[in-house]
């Protein structure tokens, strides 16, 4: 397994200076800029984001950007007892305005990804919490949930609202997949269980090695090899 260290000096020659590098890996700003600020964080923001990236997925992220106050006017700001307050019939009207995009399947996720965000209020005390305290050195387990629990929300799209609302978390790019492929620490599927737990470890390791994020340690993998296609 190679060090972090190698992986840090073959993407700073890559991109050429410093500078360039560090502007690279610090990507988009989130939601939430710590632990605490995640912890607090309302349920309807949670809502907000799993919603914003199941549309975005296999989508134009841009035209989602430039509909979502619609969205947000829409669907009360994403209130969770309103959500889950309202009948079929009325999820219907709604995926039928044009002020938002019109995909009834992807409208249906809005009350199912509510009804998980409201079961662990109830069970856990705060939604916020359960994914602020959830332990980076598992972040597969988190997206597992996510996936099991809810609607729409496998595969990256989980991780990407994770990233987007402030959880410390790795992405699956296509550069972080070729990376893991050409050095054959995975040969399976990429989502198959002994692939992302083989993942994870690594990741854990690069961490202990540099005190980095994950989200550090993923960019500079894709950074280091490949053509860069989806910034992890």
């Amino acid at each position: 397994m190679e060090k972090i260290a190698s992986i840090y000096q073959r993407a700073l020659e890559r991109k050429g200076s410093e500078t360039n590098l560090q502007m690279l890996i610090q990507g988009n700003a989130s939601l939430a800029q710590n632990k605490r600020e995640l912890s607090v964080l309302g349920s309807d923001r949670f809502l907000s984001e799993f919603t914003k990236k199941v549309f975005q997925s296999g989508f134009v992220w841009r035209v989602v950007e430039q509909k979502w106050p619609d969205f947000e006017e829409q669907f009360f700001q994403f209130s969770i007892e309103k959500i889950l307050m309202m009948p079929d019939e009325m999820l219907e009207q709604k995926a039928a305005n044009p002020k938002i995009i019109r995909n009834f399947k992807k409208v249906q996720t809005i009350k199912a990804n509510a009804q998980m965000i409201y079961d662990v209020d109830v069970e856990q005390g705060s939604f916020a919490e359960f994914i602020a305290n959830w332990p980076e050195t598992d972040i597969i387990g988190l997206w597992a949930y996510l996936k099991k629990h809810g609607q729409r929300l496998g595969g990256n799209t989980g991780p990407y609202a994770l990233r987007a609302l402030g959880k410390d978390t790795f992405l699956l790019s296509r550069d972080v997949e070729a990376y893991f492929r050409s050095r054959d620490l995975i040969s399976g599927g990429l989502s198959s269980k002994t692939s992302l737990t083989k993942i994870q470890a690594c990741f854990n390791e690069w961490q202990q090695q540099s005190g980095y994020s994950m989200q550090t340690i993923s960019r500079l993998i894709a950074l280091s090899c490949g053509d860069n296609y989806v910034p992890a």
